[in-house]
């Protein structure tokens, strides 16, 4: 029986309490639905079904996204139990890669107010906006002021579809319970031209917001956020460089906070190399990586990676060696003059290299990582020099949405006749290659982040230090099956995330134990009491 308060068909507009068709006799004469439903009683999972058919008549994958979202704010359970239980199909609708132009369009498809809007014109009265929310609790904030959406550059409001698809992620993989979310955009402005010239853009028509005004109303936000949930993890998503590095050296130590492109991305990349240096049977302290990209998740990447080098006894200085980065103006040397502080740990003794290929060539990889949003940077010619130089290469093309991708998985392959071992950032389907099925995985967040959230609500984490980013990354590989790395998988099967999230999220909340960082008491049996938390949508 539900327990919405609600009765007639008012439950029909709370996405919170509907069960449509599900409602039974007895729900039905208690709530006086009698009359107001056809009189068939469905199961939810006849529900289910009926969402698939209605979702494969459209072609279009924001069709399917427009219509899921419908579904959202109409029966919030239906739509978990969908998501759930068929996580490969709908995830790459839900999230990446269709979520980019779900925001491209946000202004223009908006129909359901959904979490928090804070602009720069509410400076000073943000405290008054987040009583305005109807949750009493949050344990997940996910944040964002639009200013880097994927590899889309400035989206300004319509940046909160991410915020909206990755808490969606929260729930359906790691069993955040969905009313104890919140989506937040932070509207500063917007720098994009066809934005401000659009009737229908939502956000502010001014240009961004910069400097001690910006400062202040993020921390006014936190403040706030944290005046009314003191324990929530607030996730900081999508800020451009130049506040995503500060911001989170500001708040790191200081809130229960962490953000996902730097942190995040930098984990399950690392769970990738793990798995590389499983088919190896190598040591990662012999590997040397060459990025291309030096933003956020790159200099993340590369960060996490040194500090597991580290943890396997090399010292940080010759860690920082083994990871070179490549920008617009080429490789990050130490002759470079005004690099912003996030590269220059990764400024080396390098000559100088303006293309990719040559630089290849000049560093002698044993794995590439793109992360820069530029199409069809691993050419033919750079995969080729990679399987020169290496007989396994590793090719981490990470960019999305897929028209972003460095390479396909399918170039991958032919490119260095099947020797690859590959992820990528956006799913691609199976390649048939030299008479043998390769089954790529994408090195895609979600099989982290929603853990990581898990792990530390469940234990009342007061921070996130990088113990619990390594013992993630570490987690995540060694759930990688035999069977999996045999057909070229360095992930395991999205089929298995809400498992994957529940052993993941145990292995973040020890962290915070062993580390005295939880708040929350520790259970007997941990990994049994974290699954045992997890939201389950009502059957």
């Amino acid at each position: 029986m539900t327990s919405c308060k609600k009765s007639g068909a008012r439950v029909f507009h709370c996405p919170r309490c509907n069960r449509g068709v599900a409602f039974d006799a007895e729900e039905r004469a208690q709530l006086g639905l009698n009359g107001l439903l056809p009189p068939a009683v469905n199961s939810v999972q006849e529900q289910v079904e009926r969402y698939r058919s209605m979702l494969s008549r459209f072609e279009r994958p924001l069709d399917k996204a427009l219509m899921l979202d419908s579904l959202h704010y109409t029966d919030q359970d239906l739509y978990f139990r969908l998501l759930i239980d068929h996580t490969d199909e709908y995830m790459p609708i839900v999230y990446t890669p269709t979520v980019g132009e779900f925001c491209q369009n946000f202004s223009r498809v908006f129909r359901y107010p959904r979490g928090l809007f804070v602009s720069i014109e509410d400076a000073g009265h943000v405290g008054e906006l987040i009583d305005h929310c109807p949750q009493e609790t949050v344990d997940v904030i996910v944040v964002t002021d639009g200013e880097r959406i994927l590899g889309l550059g400035d989206q300004g409001l319509n940046g909160m579809g991410i915020p909206i698809g990755k808490l969606s992620l929260y729930t359906a993989c790691a069993g955040i319970h969905p009313n104890r979310t919140l989506p937040v955009v932070i509207d500063v402005g917007t720098n994009n031209e066809e934005y401000l010239a659009d009737p229908l853009y939502l956000g502010l028509r001014r240009r961004r917001e910069t400097g001690p005004a910006y400062d202040a109303l993020i921390d006014e936000f936190i403040t706030e956020a944290r005046r009314r949930w003191p324990k929530v993890l607030i996730q900081f998503e999508d800020f451009g460089n130049r506040n995503a590095f500060r911001l989170l050296e500001r708040y790191r130590n200081q809130v229960l906070c962490f953000n996902d492109d730097i942190q995040g991305t930098a984990a399950v990349t690392l769970a990738g190399v793990y798995s590389a240096m499983r088919v190896l049977q190598a040591d990662l302290l012999e590997q040397k990586f060459l990025f291309f990209g030096a933003g956020e998740a790159a200099t993340g990447i590369a960060n996490l990676i040194a500090d597991a080098m580290v943890e396997a006894g090399m010292p940080r200085e010759e860690a920082l060696k083994h990871c070179v980065l490549f920008d617009s103006k080429g490789l990050v040397t130490k002759n470079r003059e005004n690099l912003a502080a996030h590269k220059l740990p990764f400024a080396h003794d390098l000559p100088e290299a303006d293309d990719f290929l040559t630089a290849v060539r000049l560093v002698k990889p044993t794995g590439i990582i793109g992360v820069a949003a530029q199409a069809k940077a691993f050419s033919s010619e750079v995969l080729a020099e990679m399987a020169s130089l290496n007989e396994r290469p590793i090719i981490f093309a990470l960019s999305n949405p897929t028209s972003k991708a460095e390479c396909t998985a399918e170039e991958a392959y032919r490119g260095t006749n099947g020797r690859a071992l590959f992820a990528s950032g956006s799913p691609f389907a199976p390649v048939q290659f030299g008479g043998r099925t390769f089954v790529p995985r994408q090195g895609n967040n979600s099989y982290v982040f929603p853990a990581l959230g898990l792990g530390a609500v469940f234990a009342g984490a007061t921070c996130m230090p990088n113990t619990m980013f390594l013992a993630a990354a570490r987690r995540l590989s060694e759930l990688v099956s035999e069977e999996d790395l045999a057909q070229g998988s360095l992930y395991p099967p999205l089929a298995d995330i809400r498992r994957v999230s529940a052993v993941i999220g145990a292995a973040v909340a020890e962290c915070a134990y062993a580390n005295g960082l939880a708040t929350n008491p520790r259970p007997d049996d941990l990994e049994a009491a974290v699954a045992a938390s997890m939201y389950e949508p009502r059957g």
